[in-house]
C-alpha cells in the first residue's frame, strides 16, 4: 500500500500553516524560554524559588484551577438551562453571558471594583482580597465553559434519554450514563479554556487585586513588576513556570478526555 502523498496545493497549505503557527507561536515561546535561562539555570531556580515569587505562583495556579472547577459545574449547569427550558428572559441571559467576551479585562476589573469595590452599593468590599480574585476569575471564564458545552446539548439526541428512561433508568442514571460521556469532551475543552484564560489574567486583577505581596500579588501583576525592575530574565522565568503549568493541566485534561471516551 503506497503512502499518501499531499498535493501541492495540500503542501503549500500545510506549509503556510506551519510558517504561521512558527511566527506567532514556537518562535516566541523559544524565545521565552531562552530569556529565562539567560543568566543559567541556578538564577532561574532562584527566582521561581524565592519566596514571594513562589507565593504569587502558587496563588495564580490554586485560584485559576477553583475557578475553572467551580465554572464547569456553574457553567454546565447554565448551559444546561439555556438549551433545555424556556422562560422569561431566557435571550437576555444569552447575551449576558457574553458581556466577559466582550469587554476588554481592564474594564472588567473596573465594573467589579465598582461593584464590589470600597464604595459599593451591595456593601461588599473585596478589593484587595484573595476573594476579590477568584471573583474577577470566576466572572472573565465563566462564558468559556457555558459556549462550549451548550453547542453539544443542542445536538444531544433526547430519543436516547427517553430510551433509558424506558428501560428503568433514573434521572442520575441516566446523566451519568447517557450524558455525561457525551459533554465531557465539551467540559474539559471549556474547563481548559478557562484555566488558561484565568491563570494567565491580568487586566481584571490590576484594579481589584491590590497585588500585596504574599497575600493578593498574582503572577501576572509579578511579571510586570520584574519588566518594571528591568528583571526580563524574571519575568520570562515566571512566565516559563505559568506555560509549563497549563500545559501539564491541558494534557491531563486531554487524557482525561480520551479516556473518558474510550469507555463511551
Amino acid at each position: 500500500m503506497k503512502p499518501e502523498t499531499l498535493t501541492r496545493p495540500a503542501a503549500a497549505g500545510l506549509g503556510l500553516a506551519l510558517l504561521w503557527f512558527s511566527v506567532l507561536v514556537l518562535i516566541p515561546l523559544a524565545a521565552i524560554v531562552l530569556s529565562s535561562t539567560a543568566g543559567g539555570w541556578q538564577q532561574f531556580i532562584g527566582t521561581i524559588t524565592d519566596p514571594e515569587t513562589f507565593a504569587a505562583l502558587r496563588l495564580t495556579v490554586l485560584q485559576a484551577l477553583g475557578a475553572a472547577l467551580v465554572n464547569v459545574v456553574v457553567g454546565t449547569t447554565i448551559a444546561w438551562v439555556l438549551v433545555r427550558d424556556r422562560f422569561p428572559g431566557k435571550a437576555v441571559l444569552e447575551v449576558i453571558i457574553d458581556i466577559p467576551f466582550a469587554l476588554p479585562t481592564i474594564v472588567a476589573g473596573l465594573v467589579l471594583l465598582s461593584l464590589y469595590g470600597p464604595e459599593s452599593p451591595l456593601g461588599i468590599n473585596v478589593v484587595n482580597t484573595q476573594q476579590g480574585i477568584f471573583l474577577a476569575l470566576l466572572f472573565v471564564t465563566l462564558p468559556f465553559v457555558v459556549r462550549t458545552v451548550q453547542p453539544v446539548l443542542i445536538e444531544l439526541d433526547q430519543d436516547v434519554e427517553e430510551a433509558a428512561a424506558s428501560l428503568g433508568a433514573g434521572r442520575f442514571t441516566t446523566f451519568r450514563r447517557v450524558l455525561l460521556p457525551a459533554l465531557i469532551p465539551a467540559i474539559t475543552a471549556g474547563a481548559s479554556l478557562a484555566f488558561a484564560r484565568a491563570i494567565s489574567e491580568f487586566g481584571a486583577l490590576v484594579l481589584i487585586s491590590g497585588n500585596t505581596p504574599f497575600e493578593t500579588e498574582v503572577a501576572s501583576l509579578k511579571i510586570l513588576k520584574f519588566i518594571e525592575g528591568d528583571n526580563r530574565a524574571g519575568a520570562a522565568s515566571v512566565a516559563l513556570v505559568l506555560l509549563v503549568v497549563s500545559l501539564v493541566v491541558l494534557v491531563a485534561l486531554d487524557i482525561l478526555q480520551r479516556k473518558v471516551a474510550r469507555r463511551g
